[in-house]
């Protein structure tokens, strides 16, 4: 029942997307659970914080391959918008030109003082400090991120080969869990830094493992990586079985990376829906309630995916009655290399 609620699932969440990008009247959904809690979209790229990546981190003005690399870095060591935004306010521009340890670190320790959170509650940040022998964790990611600079990794990444190759180039470095390896590469590859298919690769997370183990109750000598790939394969079969009406990110079908993503929403969605089911992380209630913010404004993605031309046809079709951005109209995109050197 969890495997079918997981299908179920992909499906409302995307509806409910869709209803708030047309500017429906709330309630989105009918499911009194997707009501009550704060559940991610199907579709990873379009949630929050990624929108916010795509449009103000790595295509709000140009940039070469370094700036771009350290600001999706930087950005996403925290993955916290305010934190960003404060790092703008202080520097005015993010780029290597500006990045420097102790403004940084003065900066970032002042907020600090201040009682301001510098980082996102959605993944657990692991403490690079003691790696490199100072007392602050922001300390130790600044440094880290230093580090990676220094050691040209983006280029490193792009002769890579694999996403695999790619994963393992991060996974390498100080306090980055095979997890974060993962979601800093799918990051990465939004960019014009590196051209990956999302399905080339997978590393479940937590979340997602325990997900699989409500679903599954025997994996059949299969790895939680392996399962995620056969689901992926098997999508229009699935909805096609359960008679639902999936509606995909304007033809792009879901790759690993949503896959992964879905299994930990279902994790989540199940500890209410399916409260019977026990997977191994024990967790049995939902802390985030949902709460609204309003209509979405129209949404932006990787320009390499070819998609940004469509969205904007179907809002500028579909929306009701409220006036629309579309803030990817006149972003610029970061300097390729070629543009570069030139």
């Amino acid at each position: 029942m969890v495997y079918d609620s997981y299908w179920r699932l992909a499906a409302e969440r995307q509806e409910i997307f869709l209803r708030r990008l047309r500017g429906d009247t709330p309630p989105w959904t009918e499911d009194s659970v997707l009501l009550a809690y704060k559940f991610t979209n199907t579709y990873r790229a379009s949630d929050r914080v990624s929108q916010y990546l795509l449009r103000n981190v790595i295509y709000g003005e140009a940039y070469d391959d370094r700036d771009v690399f350290l600001r999706i870095m930087l950005f996403k060591l925290f993955n916290r918008i305010d934190t960003w935004e404060y790092l703008v306010t202080e520097f005015g521009d993010v780029s290597f030109q500006t990045f420097q340890f102790q403004a940084y670190d003065r900066a970032l320790e002042a907020a600090r003082a201040r009682g301001k959170k510098i980082y996102s509650a959605a993944y657990i940040m692991p403490s690079a400090g003691r790696v490199f022998d100072v007392p602050r964790k922001h300390q130790g990611h600044l440094l880290l991120l230093e580090r990676m600079v220094r050691d040209e990794l983006w280029k490193k990444l792009q002769d890579a080969g694999s996403m695999g190759a790619a994963f393992d180039l991060l996974r390498g470095y100080p306090s980055i869990g095979g997890f974060l390896a993962y979601q800093y590469l799918i990051d990465l590859n939004y960019s014009p830094l590196l051209d990956f298919s999302e399905n080339d690769f997978v590393m479940p997370g937590p979340g997602a493992v325990d997900g699989i183990s409500k679903c599954f109750s025997d994996l059949g000598g299969l790895s939680e990586a392996e399962i995620i790939q056969a689901v992926c394969d098997r999508q229009v079969e699935e909805f096609t079985r359960l008679g639902v009406d999936f509606k995909s990110l304007w033809g792009r079908p879901l790759h690993l990376i949503d896959c992964q993503n879905l299994f930990c929403e279902v994790s989540k969605y199940s500890r209410v829906r399916h409260p019977e089911i026990e997977g191994i992380a024990g967790r049995t209630r939902i802390k985030q309630i949902f709460t609204s913010s309003g209509d979405l404004i129209s949404p932006t993605y990787p320009p390499k995916w070819g998609l940004n031309d469509t969205v904007t046809a179907w809002v500028t079709a579909n929306r009701r009655d409220r006036p629309t951005l579309f803030p990817h109209g006149g972003m610029r995109r970061p300097l390729a290399r070629e543009e570069e050197a030139k």
